[in-house]
């Protein structure tokens, strides 16, 4: 019961994000993931670690496929060398359960954790003050 509620409010809290938003939980999802992996692979729990590194591969493959370079395509570019290297070095650090790896991944992934921490939040606010702004020409 206590699933199926979780469940729900995880459909509901997907279906109401903004796509930065939903951008910045992928991320979260994929760090917390990825330091997870670590510590279990520190701890000699290699099929846990393995199972997280699987998944922070999966959303790293997600935001690789999500890439629209017709909006920005040398950003794209630099996005999915980076998401390439990322998903090659899981993939070793699955194979040889090596925490070294990981840091490798979130030492690349985290500044551009940082960057999008900090822009969605500034993107949110300037779209708001833009509809604000048409709100007020309109009376």
């Amino acid at each position: 019961m206590i699933s199926s509620a979780v469940d729900r409010y995880k459909q509901v809290q997907q279906n109401t994000l903004t796509p930065g938003e939903l951008l910045l939980a992928l991320y979260d999802g994929l760090f917390r993931f990825l330091n997870g992996a670590k510590v279990c692979f520190e701890n000699n729990q290699k099929p846990r670690g393995r199972e997280l590194l699987c998944k922070a591969h999966a959303v790293i493959s997600e935001l690789y496929l999500a890439l629209d370079y017709k909006h920005n395509p040398d950003l794209c570019a630099n996005l999915a060398s980076v998401y390439d290297f990322s998903m090659s070095r899981i993939t070793e650090a699955n194979r040889d359960a090596d925490p070294e790896g990981i840091t490798e991944v979130l030492r690349v992934l985290s500044p551009l954790r940082e960057a999008w921490q900090q822009a969605v939040p500034e993107a949110h606010k300037d779209n708001a003050n833009k509809a604000k702004a048409r709100t007020t020409e309109g009376r």
